[in-house]
């Protein structure tokens, strides 16, 4: 099969083959049959996630959220199952020097009315001071709930940048699936569409033709001025910030305590 232009003198630099349509569908539906794959190994793969061995842990342990201590129980909601993203903090840092790479996690999460439908809670974790988080949440305007786990030991606290989910049984509370690192982009539904376009997520460890625009490194394009450009330093701020109220360029991130 070839993808060849009819015109090659019509060739654009830098983009894809010119063709027919009937060359396109013909190369679409090739590529269908891959991607069908792909969709079903998924299905395995979750089918073997279900069938994960799970560890018990104190359900009593408490986190703080706008009421004050709570046990993590109450996290469910009175549900059987609970998914939380553990956010990472810089303590001290203002709301523009937050992880980008969090940022854009817990944004694509900030409605879990189809989570609820099925019986599942959600929640954000973090080991940031609550008077430091609380302002944070009000500042970026999440609606879901979030929770500091500051001194709290693992799996509910510890290591974050992390999807966890959480099984109930009674007053017995199990941890049973954890994924971080690219297991996080499942829920972020724009770079799965930005998988579908021809100039991809603009980073640059993608493969590309010859001739596409270069990209960035991950997480560069996640962070911008206030003129939407990608950059890092003291203008910059992880890209749903801009659209929070007051959001403005400052002088530092202050982030760990130094300039970038």
């Amino acid at each position: 099969m070839t993808t060849t232009p009819s015109d090659p003198a019509g060739a654009l630099p830098g983009r894809p083959p010119i063709v027919d349509l009937a060359t396109w569908q013909a190369a679409r539906d090739e590529l269908l049959v891959r991607e069908k794959a792909h969709t079903h190994e998924g299905d395995a793969i979750a089918a073997a996630r279900r069938r994960l061995p799970m560890v018990e842990f104190d359900g009593t342990v408490e986190v703080v959220g706008p009421d004050g201590p709570v046990p993590f129980l109450d996290l469910f909601q009175g549900r059987d199952e609970l998914v939380v993203y553990q956010h990472m903090w810089y303590d001290g840092a203002p709301h523009q020097g937050q992880c980008e790479g969090c940022t854009t996690t817990a944004w694509h999460l900030n409605d879990a009315v189809y989570l609820n439908a099925r019986h599942v809670s959600f929640a954000v974790l973090t080991t940031g001071a609550w008077d430091e988080v609380a302002s944070y949440v009000d500042f970026m305007g999440y609606t879901q709930p979030w929770y500091s786990v500051r001194d709290v030991d693992a799996p509910v606290g510890g290591e974050m940048g992390y999807l966890t989910c959480f099984l109930r049984d009674g007053d017995r509370v199990f941890l049973t699936y954890s994924t971080t690192g690219r297991g996080n982009e499942r829920v972020n539904g724009s770079l799965g569409l930005l998988d579908m376009t021809p100039y991809g997520r603009d980073e640059a460890w993608e493969d590309k033709p010859e001739g596409w625009p270069e990209g960035g490194s991950p997480c560069w394009s996640w962070r911008s001025d206030a003129d939407g450009n990608a950059t890092w330093g003291p203008t910059s701020r992880p890209v749903p910030q801009w659209t929070r109220p007051g959001a403005t360029p400052v002088e530092t991130l202050g982030r760990h305590g130094h300039h970038h």
